[in-house]
């Protein structure tokens, strides 16, 4: 499978790049996943300023975008990607649509030739993608350190990286 083609996440639903004709459908899934806007303000940011790096959405047998997910480049530490967010629209959710987003993005950014993922999140749900609070020990946040993860994706992709961790310019007019 090519990696800009269509990933099949069963008959009824489809993984994609997300294009300017979904950017509607991603805002109103991100809001009633997260109950807010500020999730939805920060993929526009990342969008406008060039930080992002790979947005995928969901789509059902219908056309409807039902999830999305966005990968963008972190300053520091170089060549890693922060995983923020990922939403799945409250009817959806349960049915392994976001562990799929996130790893055909992974899969994805892997080909591409980053060394790392980091995220924020909830390490019962991210560990079963293979992210850890022990690979990001080593690097400083301002974010909660129990719930501040990493996954590489290069083969000792963090080994020789440390240091704090340093999110594009959106990430903090959110905070």
């Amino acid at each position: 499978m090519a990696l800009d083609s269509v990933f099949r996440l069963d008959a009824k639903m489809n993984i994609r790049p997300e294009t300017p004709a979904d950017h509607a459908a991603i805002r109103s899934v991100i809001e009633s996943a997260f109950g807010h806007d500020l999730e939805a303000e920060l993929v526009e940011e990342l969008r406008a300023s060039g930080d992002d790096v790979i947005a995928l959405v969901a789509e059902s047998a219908e056309g409807r975008v039902v999830g999305h997910i966005m990968l963008s480049k972190l300053e520091r530490p170089e060549h890693c990607l922060a995983l923020a967010p990922l939403s799945v629209a409250p009817a959806h959710q349960g049915k392994g649509i976001g562990a799929t987003l996130m790893e055909e993005a992974l899969v994805r950014a892997r080909a591409d030739g980053w060394n790392a993922a980091f995220v924020l999140g909830n390490p019962k749900y991210y560990a079963h993608a293979g992210f850890s609070v022990a690979a990001a020990e080593k690097f400083f946040t301002v974010y909660p350190k129990q719930y501040f993860m990493a996954r590489e994706l290069a083969p000792g992709g963090l080994k020789n990286l440390s240091g704090a961790v340093v999110y594009p310019e959106p990430f903090l007019e959110v905070d």
